[in-house]
């Protein structure tokens, strides 16, 4: 019904991470996002709802963005053929767990916030606050998204796995392909990573950047992306703390050029 489809969302958008582990991952969290319709199917405390349960709490972990989805195929042919359809199940999410984790990834997880992100950004830049409702607007279309899939998958059933399984993989490619050239677009027009400092020489001013440019054009954002990706590898390093390192080396720039070189701020 109307009324278990809400449910159900409700318990994903709000809950369904909040159990996760490095055992089983969102096993946890998925199992308590169907349990009330488990509960209706089988009966409370029953030996069948039992033996579902232990079912759904084996290794689950695939994309925020599309475990719905498996759970819709999932109660569909639990309804159909009850603890019958146990190996069926364990199939069908063992099967897509795996091949929606890189999509959901890729295309929401990245793609989507690189391309809305740069535009949010560069609008919020240019003074427009229309940039920050367009941020919110993705996020609610993000849930918007999750909350229609679980119905729809339900109705369509097992069915659509056997005509989506041929386009997964190639939606996978394009979508990291496209993610990595907008990556590359976004650190080439948002980050402004230049050496300022001109080295006088007689009458004459040497400028550094404009010399970089005719070689190689936002060659220094490019290298300090890679700094940044670099450091985010090491062991002990997050987002934060290189966040961090990055307004530190600003100041310590800034103040390098202004105190030492004799430059204005």
């Amino acid at each position: 019904t109307k009324e278990d489809f809400n449910q159900i969302n409700k318990r994903s958008l709000f809950t369904f991470q909040l159990g996760w582990n490095y055992e089983r991952m969102q096993a946890s969290g998925y199992l308590y996002m169907i349990l009330p319709q488990l509960r209706k199917m089988y009966g409370d405390g029953t030996p069948e709802l039992k033996e579902m349960m232990k079912v759904h709490t084996q290794f689950f972990n695939t994309s925020p963005f599309f475990h719905t989805i498996i759970a819709g195929f999932d109660l569909a042919m639990e309804e159909k053929d009850g603890v019958g359809s146990k190996d069926a199940v364990n199939g069908i999410k063992t099967g897509l767990m795996g091949p929606f984790a890189p999509l959901g990834d890729t295309i929401f997880g990245s793609l989507v916030p690189a391309i809305m992100g740069s535009i949010a950004a560069t609008m919020a830049i240019a003074g427009q606050p229309w940039g920050i409702f367009l941020w919110i607007a993705v996020a609610v279309a993000y849930d918007i998204f999750r909350w229609k899939q679980l119905e729809f998958a339900y109705k369509e059933g097992v069915n659509l796995i056997n005509n989506m399984q041929s386009t997964l993989t190639a939606l996978i490619e394009a979508a990291s392909v496209l993610g990595v050239f907008m990556m590359g677009a976004l650190v080439a027009t948002m980050i402004n990573f230049e050496i300022s400092y001109k080295l006088p020489i007689g009458e004459k001013m040497i400028d550094f950047q404009d010399i970089l440019n005719q070689i190689f054009p936002r060659l220094l954002p490019a290298i300090f992306t890679a700094f940044i990706f670099w450091l985010l590898g090491k062991k002990g390093m997050n987002s934060t703390k290189a966040i961090g390192i990055i307004i530190v080396l600003a100041l310590a720039l800034s103040a390098f050029g202004k105190f030492v070189l004799g430059m204005g701020a």
